[in-house]
């Protein structure tokens, strides 16, 4: 256990995974998920939130899924290369999950929560790619997110995450972005950064709001 507390009190009793999909549009229905990667946080020795471990996959694209040609110039993804490494996505999700559950026992926390740049847009096509695999014990809260679009704006004055990095000091690199890996990564940075950032005010207890003011 961390000598300032254990990851499960900051977040009562969640886990913050930062997941970041890169797909084949904007339907979760209907759209390719092409590539998935999770990563975990912890608190160092001195009680500070830190990027952990990365998973990450290529996925097959699921059977009659649509492939939107602007999608693939953002991602720079040919989902058909024969070098790519896909996996189908059932198996992409249980080792994710695999590992996702084994940061929870490591945390000892109940659930992970998803954190993402518009987080809603990644949790969407999770539980769908969830639904169509067919699993049954996905270690996601289903509807709640940390949303680092949201976070940074309030705390940045930033929603984009290219400027959000910058406003908080982060290197942003254009040629590795609209990977899932690198974007994963770059946002758990970033909500790292903010977290530590209201760390004062989390353990002095103070909110820095007029309790008395109702609206």
């Amino acid at each position: 256990m961390n000598a300032h507390g254990p990851i499960a009190t900051r977040f009562r009793g969640f886990l913050p995974v930062v997941v970041d999909v890169e797909t084949g549009g904007f339907n979760p229905l209907t759209d390719a998920l092409l590539e998935i990667a999770a990563v975990t946080v912890i608190l160092d020795a001195d009680g500070n939130l830190q990027r952990d471990a990365t998973t990450r996959f290529h996925v097959s694209p699921f059977a009659n899924a649509n492939i939107e040609a602007a999608s693939l110039e953002v991602n720079r993804i040919d989902p058909h290369h024969p070098l790519r490494p896909a996996i189908p996505e059932r198996d992409a999700l249980q080792r994710v999950f695999r590992d996702v559950r084994a940061a929870l026992r490591e945390a000892d926390c109940t659930r992970a929560i998803l954190v993402g740049h518009n987080a809603h847009f990644d949790l969407s096509f999770l539980n769908e790619a969830v639904r169509r695999a067919g699993i049954k014990r996905n270690p996601f809260h289903p509807f709640s997110v940390f949303d680092t679009a949201s976070i940074s704006g309030v705390a940045l004055g930033q929603t984009v995450l290219a400027r959000a990095a910058a406003a908080a000091g982060l290197r942003w690199d254009p040629d590795a972005a609209h990977s899932a890996a690198y974007d994963a990564e770059l946002t758990a940075d970033l909500f790292c950064r903010i977290v530590n950032r209201f760390r004062p005010i989390y353990e002095n207890g103070q909110t820095g709001l007029n309790d008395n003011d109702s609206r």
